[in-house]
């Protein structure tokens, strides 16, 4: 049982990171002041959200492991999007 609960537990942290990636994204103001820190805050989710996805992937379902690939195609087309506004 204890490792059905980490493994929970990791997808868990994977799709928390990932939604406070989606969060981070919709306060980004491109033409505010503080662009440059929304901008830094941002690469620090998407960095934290990468290594929680990697984490989780290690002792995910096979669902899980669909849900997760899904994350991290989400998160590069963020990034990509994002380096082609700068």
């Amino acid at each position: 049982m204890p490792y059905h609960k980490n493994k929970q537990q990791a997808f868990q942290a994977a799709q928390q990171g990932y939604e406070d990636v989606q969060d981070a994204v919709h306060e980004l103001v491109l033409d505010g002041a503080s662009y440059g820190s929304q901008l830094s805050h941002l690469k620090n989710e998407v960095n934290e959200a990468y290594q929680q996805i990697e984490n989780a992937l290690e002792t995910a379902s096979e669902h899980q492991k669909t849900q997760l690939e899904r994350f991290k195609n989400d998160l590069s087309s963020i990034v990509n999007e994002i380096n082609q506004q700068q």
